[in-house]
This record gives structure tokens, sequence and C-alpha cells, in this order.
């Protein structure tokens, strides 16, 4: 699933937390990332800051449960009429 210029990271990682199955970022190299890793969200943050951005940039998940996925649906377009 591919999201882009998501501006409530607050609730995206928390989001990501009530998550029951895993949720992976993939990276332009290919790899993959528990994002339901602290030490990965925490890195996913501090290039934000170091970037002087508000945004998620554009980046592809990887959701292992159907309706997972459906509650990335919903933020998604939520954040997107903000």
């Amino acid at each position: 699933m591919k999201i882009q210029n998501i501006t409530d990271t607050d609730g995206f990682f928390k989001l990501v937390d009530k998550c029951k199955g895993k949720v992976e970022l993939v990276t332009s190299e290919g790899d993959r990332l528990n994002l339901k890793s602290k030490l990965t969200q925490f890195v996913s943050l501090a290039k934000l800051f170091a970037e002087d951005t508000d945004t998620l940039p554009d980046m592809e998940l990887v959701l292992y449960d159907p309706e997972d996925a459906m509650h990335f649906i919903n933020f998604m377009a939520g954040d997107a009429s903000k």
C-alpha cells in the first residue's frame, strides 16, 4: 500500500501501534523495516526533523492484516481532508 503526505504523524504512529498484524515500511532499496518498532519510529521522526518538513513523505507499507489496511485507508481519507 502506498501512502503519501501524511500530516498527522502522531496519529499515523498511533495507528501503527494499534495494528493487529505486522506493519513494514519498504525502503527505496527494497528493505522492509518493522514500523511497530519504537526504534524505527524514532528514526523516521528524526529524518522528518532533519528534512525540516511536517509531513511524512511518500512511502510504501506492507500490511499483513486486512483490517489494518482498512484502518489506514480510513486514516488517509480523513488526513487528506484536513
